[in-house]
């Protein structure tokens, strides 16, 4: 297990610009507001062949004004107790403030090794001002810039130097699991319920999460890395740069991820951006669980379900090929049973048909359902095999492959689903010349 270093410090004093300056990479949502970094921010840093897992946290306030902001203080101390090293970020051009006497005694209660940083030293001068950082009993200060990266690779030296050893575990994911939804559906919830453990902060209020957030956790032997995500609403509703980056990133986790678990909140329903959002899953050829989270709150008989499928599968056909659950989050229920359906649906997607058998069962059905003629110009399928499996990809050879209507092109989509099991999976059809 790789050693952990947290970066903590009071709001607004540069601690996600480290982050990502460490990362070389903007993961941690840089803003001027206060409060930006709301959950810890996790990811691995390599240095001198030294791996460690960096924790990018919201800013600690001493008098917290609300359930968000008593939640990232509660974030950042939880981070503080997990990490082997606390980089406790000050401020070099402000000197120290009540909230940095606060901090560095909360900090020296908890036994951790502490180095302590004195960022936005961008010159020469401000390297004297990092002296009277002694007064807080945690030593010298170490200079550095987070936005210029000055001093920063031997602020890394620094760290590496101070780690203690720890034996390198290889890390391999069974699978990535994606949590996805319009903002307060319950995601956050789901995830603090797979983990058993309240590391991902749950609030009434939509958009409490604003960062992709990775978490991991064993389960039947199998290491899993689940991923909660940004509550996505419409695109032209995104009009701070603050949540456009939050949309940005959440897609970034569809795209790495084996399986994207959508998760609607069924009081609310399905709105039009849950459609569009399941169809980008879908072009993205990733398996796809459908939820339907807070079924505590419904009133329902034994048929409320069924009914619930019916008009689903009704209104939106392409869904009756991809598991819907019925879960509370809150009260855990259903919730082994759409992680059982992931592990499944993970070697469905990774599933190789012989050509023999897939030019045998499709070419009968291509032979009873050809092609309709186009403009006098009859359209022969020849020949069909798989491409790829995880996600399944099928090549379908013929003289005509642009006069392949969409409709057909589904006909055969669900022929392939009906002959052989890809339930949840995403397929991809492709027409070529012979």
């Amino acid at each position: 297990m790789s050693n952990v270093v947290a970066i903590v410090g009071r709001p607004n004093i540069g601690k996600s610009t480290l982050f990502n300056r460490f990362l070389k990479q903007r993961k941690a949502i840089v803003h001027e507001i206060e409060g930006v970094t709301r959950d810890r921010v996790y990811s691995e840093v390599m240095w001198n062949e030294k791996n460690f897992t960096i924790i990018d946290t919201g800013g600690i306030t001493i008098h917290p004004k609300n359930m968000i902001d008593k939640n990232v203080r509660k974030q950042a101390l939880i981070a503080s107790n997990e990490a082997d090293l606390i980089l406790f970020i000050v401020d070099a051009t402000t000197g120290i403030t009540d909230y940095d006497m606060e901090i560095s005694r909360i900090l020296k209660r908890s036994n951790k090794s502490i180095l302590l940083v004195a960022n936005k030293v961008d010159n020469k001068e401000l390297e004297n001002s990092k002296h009277e950082f002694y007064s807080l009993g945690l030593g010298e200060a170490f200079g550095v810039s987070a936005i210029s990266g000055r001093n920063s690779g031997d602020l890394l030296d620094k760290i590496t130097e101070l780690l203690p050893h720890k034996e390198k575990k290889n890390k391999n994911y069974y699978l990535n699991l994606a949590l996805l939804g319009m903002p307060n559906a319950g995601k956050s919830t789901f995830a603090n319920s797979f983990l058993g453990t309240d590391r991902h902060i749950v609030t009434d209020i939509p958009g409490t999460t604003r960062d992709s957030i990775d978490s991991q956790f064993v389960y039947n032997k199998k290491t899993i890395n689940i991923v909660d995500t940004a509550g996505l609403r419409k695109k032209s509703n995104i009009m701070e740069s603050l949540e456009y980056f939050s949309y940005v990133r959440t897609q970034r986790s569809i795209d790495t991820s084996d399986i994207c678990i959508y998760i609607i909140d069924i009081n609310k329903g399905f709105v039009k951006q849950d459609i569009r959002l399941i169809n980008f899953i879908m072009e993205n050829f990733k398996g796809l669980i459908i939820v339907f989270n807070k079924w505590d709150l419904v009133e329902k008989d034994e048929y409320t379900a069924d009914e619930y499928l019916h008009w689903t599968h009704s209104r939106y056909p392409a869904l009756k090929h991809f598991p819907i659950f019925f879960t509370s989050a809150i009260n855990r229920n259903n919730l082994l049973k759409v992680l059982n359906e992931a592990l499944l649906l993970q070697i469905r997607k990774k599933t190789e048909i012989k050509t023999s058998i897939l030019n045998k069962v499709m070419g009968n059905i291509i032979k009873r359902t050809p092609p309709q003629s186009i403009k006098g110009k009859h359209v022969k399928i020849k020949y069909i095999t798989q491409l790829k499996s995880d996600p399944p990809f099928f090549g379908f050879f013929c003289n005509e492959p642009k006069l392949i209507t969409n409709q057909y092109k589904k006909f055969l989509e669900n022929k392939l689903r009906e002959h052989f099991n890809f339930h949840g999976v995403s397929l991809g059809l492709f027409f070529k010349n012979k």
